[in-house]
């Protein structure tokens, strides 16, 4: 059995083994999930989640534990989910992140958790908003979630954080790539990231680029104008200005009630994401469902249906009597 108690008075093993349960895929340890979340409810939804995502190589990492110094230092306690590709073989998280945040890891007051990306879509964990929860009943006062920067990334980070910082390299073609609508549309924070040395000039010019893409796209947030800045995670340059933009975020958006209308998106969101994903689950795992399938598609690769026609009938008999 987990306890609450031992989560709330800060034990780390029990933090760890909760979030092993929760990432879990074991039914008997989706029913203990269930009940945990149950039960911590009333502790969770009062931290700051920051989603932070990039192309690989952009300086993530670098950039937490630089972004993550401030958090500290402030009096927070910091949590790091740190979403990894995953091993083909093991389905294990394969890049390391913890490793590569050496000073941010031996912090009393930080957890960081690798977490491999497994088969989500974006880079995401499927269980991210779960253990997300779980660290605030911990008492996690600020949460990075770190994806790898893929895909539907963007997209999925933002849908379980409360502010998107999206980084991009000087003059390496991401100024041209998030100028892409869809991204920029995403990000709050756009941070042009290695803005030093030889690079300095390069980052002025996407910095430039960037500002005037945004003109022309509707902020997420009321209140809130997405902003643009240069940093150096690895030299600290532009770090704690990053830091008390994210706080002006959160002090601009309460005030026009623009953080708690998110909050509220969100928790629908996740009510829709976690019934389709226990359908499809149901799906996979019913022996007369995978028959029909099997069945069906015979059918549409010997040119007797269509796989339209397919997908209804599977779907019609998913949903019987409420059928398409």
């Amino acid at each position: 059995m987990v306890s609450l108690d031992a989560l709330r008075s800060g034990d780390r093993k029990t933090l760890a083994k909760i979030l092993t349960l929760v990432e879990s895929t074991r039914p008997e340890d989706r029913q203990v999930t269930e009940s945990f979340l149950e039960n911590i409810t009333g502790y969770t939804g009062q931290s700051l989640r920051i989603g932070i995502t990039g192309i690989p190589g952009v300086g993530k990492s670098t950039m937490i534990e630089a972004l993550g110094h401030q958090v500290i230092k402030a009096g927070s306690k910091l949590a790091v989910l740190a979403v990894d590709p995953s091993s083909a073989l093991s389905g294990g998280a394969i890049l390391g992140d913890k490793t590569r945040m050496q000073t941010l890891s031996i912090e009393p007051s930080v957890y960081i958790r690798p977490s491999p990306a497994g088969k989500s879509l974006g880079g995401v964990a499927r269980r991210t908003q779960e253990s997300i929860l779980v660290l605030e009943a911990a008492g996690y006062d600020v949460i990075f979630v770190e994806t790898v920067g893929v895909g539907q990334a963007e997209a999925m980070v933002s849908r379980m954080t409360d502010i998107s910082i999206l980084m991009l390299l000087p003059g390496g073609g991401d100024d041209l790539q998030g100028i892409k609508r869809g991204v920029m549309e995403l990000a709050d924070i756009v941070v042009i990231n290695k803005a030093d040395r030889d690079l300095q000039a390069r980052a002025k010019l996407s910095e430039a680029d960037i500002r005037h893409a945004l003109e022309f796209i509707q902020p997420r947030h009321q209140g809130w104008k997405p902003r643009v800045m240069k940093t150096s995670a690895l030299e600290g340059e532009g770090i704690s200005q990053l830091w008390n933009t994210i706080l002006e975020f959160r002090k601009q958006t309460e005030k026009t009630n623009a953080f708690v209308a998110n909050r509220q998106r969100q928790l629908l969101d996740w009510i829709h994401l976690e019934a389709r994903e226990m359908i499809l689950d149901q799906f996979e795992k019913d022996p007369t469902i995978s028959q029909l399938h099997v069945d069906l598609a015979k059918k549409v690769t010997g040119s007797s249906m269509s796989y339209i026609t397919a997908a209804r009938e599977l779907a019609n008999h998913i949903l019987g009597d409420k059928g398409l």
